[in-house]
């Protein structure tokens, strides 16, 4: 049979265990309250979305049978599947889906503030039936309901609870392919299959484990000799991804992203009194060589960041009329001279901090060049690595942060991922990958405010530009690498990317050709 998309699924073929490695552990089990790549990875094995998305984000059936958008856009009404049941035997819904868009993900999710701020209310008039109540109409919604970006949680078992605390955040029960069979924190989660999935015949596999390993070259070691199936998520270095795709045993595809495009960025603090000038701002920018972190941390796998949006937003996306921040560490020593920052003692002018992402290696990779294409202009930088939890600890509920380098998703849609970082509004300490910066301009929010609404496709590029335009020059977060995301697996792995989210989504139709 074929998939959505054309790719074969083996629908007969049932077994296997798949083994993965990956860095860091996630803090929960659940992408509904954290946008961490760790939960986005995990999440969707153990619940379902009201829709998925087939290549080209072409949404297709998953808790959701059906769906209608009214003509003026403010209601959207899903038929739900029936005879759900969640991992306890509870029958899902509609009540679950009111409260996890309600309660959850408009609250919690770092997202969702934005993507689902014009969501009003969800109407149950029956146990099958989900009608969202929009204020104003939002495109990016409806690209918004996987099983990764709003997964459905269980309302008897979250409802009354403090929702960060529930000790099901660590224990999943969803109605997903998967079961949580064993939990390790910060070193392995094994998934089992679960016998009672309402899609009949899935998921193939037996299992799924996956083993935290802070060490790049130990999880490429244990692909090459055998004793991992998979890596996913750009979870060992790049040369390393290239080099194994080179072997005949491995194969490698940058599909199965779209729903996730990613990009290494550079936020600043504005509540520094150094960073709150923009001059500084801008002479970093120029000290830094995009370019180089592309080609030597990423080793080619993307493009050097030019705008907030990311390239792959091809509908919206822009250079022209953004400011370029050329390598120029003569320009960035101008800068920060007219900025009041003579060099001193040392030939330093000031000290900062930066914290890299755990995420991978790329960010701390990254870091180390940081350091010292800011020391040669005399910003004496010290970097501070963290564990995962800790560092977003540190840098969104804290706020004990100047710099701070990290990955992020800038969303299938703008709307859903590159709004936080720069939407007044989503200045919300404790909400990790929100608008750290603390930047505030008002008519940046303006604009965001009118492209989130927008349905006319012209009009809203043009909202899109004059918004890049305006945020590159106060330039709260720089942008280092638009990311080209892959995967590489043993050829033994089958159907491991089969739709736009890739190993994002469920993995119910992935097999071990044994």
């Amino acid at each position: 049979m074929l998939a959505m998309g054309g790719k074969p699924v083996m629908a007969q073929t049932a077994g296997g265990i798949l083994r993965t490695p990956a860095w860091p552990a996630p803090t929960y089990l659940n992408s509904a309250i954290s946008t961490g790549g760790p939960e986005s990875f995990i999440s969707p094995k153990f619940y379902d979305g009201l829709l998925g998305y087939d290549f080209g984000m072409e949404p297709k059936a998953s808790l959701a049978t059906d769906w209608a958008l009214s003509d003026d856009g403010l209601t959207i009404t899903f038929t739900l599947r029936d005879g759900v049941t969640w991992h306890d035997g509870e029958p899902f819904s509609s009540h679950d889906v009111a409260f996890t868009f309600m309660e959850v993900l408009k609250v919690h999710h770092g997202r969702g503030k934005n993507t689902f701020a014009a969501l009003e209310e969800v109407q149950t008039p029956d146990d099958l039936t989900a009608i969202f109540k929009l204020s104003k109409p939002t495109p990016a919604l409806m690209r918004a309901l996987d099983s990764r970006e709003s997964p459905i949680l269980p309302a008897h078992l979250y409802e009354g609870t403090d929702i960060m605390e529930n000790p099901v955040n660590t224990a999943p029960v969803g109605t997903g392919p998967f079961k949580l069979a064993s939990y390790e924190r910060g070193a392995s989660v094994v998934l089992v299959k679960n016998e009672d999935y309402w899609d009949a015949g899935f998921p193939l596999l037996e299992r799924i484990v996956v083993q935290y390993i802070p060490d790049a070259s130990t999880r490429a070691a244990m692909l090459e000799s055998g004793q991992a199936d998979a890596i996913f998520l750009n979870m060992i270095p790049a040369q390393d991804i290239l080099r194994l795709a080179e072997d005949d045993a491995f194969e490698m595809t940058t599909e199965g992203f779209e729903a996730m495009p990613s990009a290494q960025q550079m936020s600043f603090n504005l509540d520094n009194p150094i960073l709150a000038n923009k001059l500084v701002r801008h002479a970093i920018a120029h000290a830094i060589d995009p370019n180089w972190i592309t080609q030597n941390v990423w080793y080619g796998m993307g493009q050097p960041g030019k705008s907030p949006l990311h390239f792959d937003q091809q509908s919206y996306f822009t250079t022209d009329g953004v400011p370029a921040y050329a390598f120029d560490p003569q320009k960035a020593n101008a800068l920060l001279d007219e900025a009041g920052y003579p060099r001193g003692a040392g030939g330093m002018r000031f000290e900062l901090m930066l914290d890299p992402s755990p995420w991978g290696t790329e960010s701390i990779t990254a870091s180390s060049y940081i350091r010292e294409a800011l020391r040669q202009v005399g910003i004496n930088v010290t970097v501070r690595q963290q564990d995962f939890a800790v560092f977003v600890k540190t840098v969104w509920t804290d706020r004990a942060h100047d710099l701070v380098l990290y990955t992020a998703s800038m969303g299938v849609d703008p709307t859903i991922g590159v709004h936080r970082f720069y939407d007044s509004s989503n200045f919300n300490p404790g909400v990790g990958f929100s608008n750290g910066s603390h930047y505030a301009n008002p008519e940046v929010d303006a604009l965001l405010a009118a492209a989130s609404v927008e349905t006319d496709e012209t009009a809203r590029a043009a909202l899109y530009a004059d918004f890049q335009r305006i945020a590159y020059e106060d330039l709260p977060v720089l942008k280092i690498t638009d990311i080209s995301m892959a995967t590489i697996a043993k050829t033994s792995v089958k159907d491991h990317t089969i739709d736009a989210l890739g190993a994002l989504g469920s993995l119910k139709q992935a097999w071990i050709d044994a």
